[in-house]
């Protein structure tokens, strides 16, 4: 196992990469940058952890929509996928607030 340094949102990390895998971690290290900085910069958020979490929601959501793109979006029926980014990142702020009550909220 190979261990490269990268940057996510100006920060280092150490990170364990398998040989040969060095090209797919930085693809996915830019994905989770871009995803982390974006969420930062649209709702001012300043907490690192929600910021994180945020970035690995959409994500995942991106992700079980492209593997499901043939089917109708189940788990985020009610959220308008054709919003602006800045839009859907706030319906799903006010989503993850529902979900966490007052003890939880992102914002």
């Amino acid at each position: 196992m190979k261990q490269i340094e990268v940057q996510i949102m100006s920060q280092s990390y150490l990170l364990g990469c398998p040989e040969g895998g060095e090209a797919q971690m930085m693809a996915a290290v830019g994905k989770v940058d871009a995803a982390m900085c974006k969420i930062r910069d649209a709702a001012k958020i300043k907490a690192r952890e929600r910021i994180a979490v945020l970035a690995a929601l959409n994500l995942a959501f991106e992700n079980t929509e492209n593997s499901a793109a043939n089917a109708p979006a189940s788990s985020a029926a009610d959220l308008d996928l054709e919003a602006a980014p800045s839009q859907q990142l706030t319906d799903l702020i006010a989503k993850l607030d529902e979900a966490l009550g007052d003890d939880g909220r992102l914002l």
